[in-house]
């Protein structure tokens, strides 16, 4: 429900036959993804609801603030909306609820991998990502992830999801080359 309220939303904008079905992808999941859904509950003080309405000595602070847990609940609470209202009404408090999202993912697209692959795929190349570290509790789980290029390391990140890692790790790999001539050419 989530995906599709925002695809609705984004298609008439982005007039998808002149940009293309891959840029609406792109925005789409910048909008909708686990980061963005984090935001949009803690905005909507979700956290706080939750650790006011578990059991008496529960403690849910940790579970209620990692973007996986907020991710889901997100979806749920989306679902449960849908189910009770219907598409429409849903939609449109999706939409809502998620603006600054849907803007900052059409003002400022972030798909580090994306722009590291085409810029690699120009000589060639193509890159590897592996996650080189796990850490934290299961429940916020940090992924350290390394970008290689054949057997040279262009770029490390890391992050709450194997997904993020490898986004911090792309950035990395593109800010270290922006300067350079080529990529794995012996220039620079």
């Amino acid at each position: 429900m989530l995906g599709l309220a925002v695809t609705s939303h984004l298609f008439p904008r982005l007039e998808a036959e002149q940009f293309g079905a891959g840029r609406l992808t792109k925005i789409r999941a910048q909008a909708v993804s686990g980061a963005a859904c984090r935001v949009v509950a803690e905005r909507l003080g979700v956290p706080g609801r939750l650790a006011a309405a578990a059991p008496a000595g529960a403690s849910v602070e940790g579970l209620a603030s990692t973007e996986r847990v907020l991710a889901s609940i997100t979806e749920a609470i989306i679902g449960a909306v849908y189910l009770h209202h219907g598409y429409d009404p849903t939609a449109a408090a999706v939409v809502e609820a998620f603006a600054p999202e849907i803007e900052e993912a059409l003002d400022h697209p972030v798909d580090f991998k994306s722009a590291l692959q085409e810029r690699l795929a120009q000589r060639a190349q193509a890159v590897l990502y592996t996650v080189t570290a796990e850490h934290g509790p299961p429940h916020e789980r940090i992924f350290d992830v390394a970008a290689m290029i054949g057997t040279e390391l262009v770029g490390t990140g890391s992050g709450t999801s194997k997904k993020a890692a490898e986004q911090a790790a792309a950035r990395a790999a593109l800010d270290s080359y922006a300067p350079r001539a080529s990529i794995g050419s012996g220039v620079g």
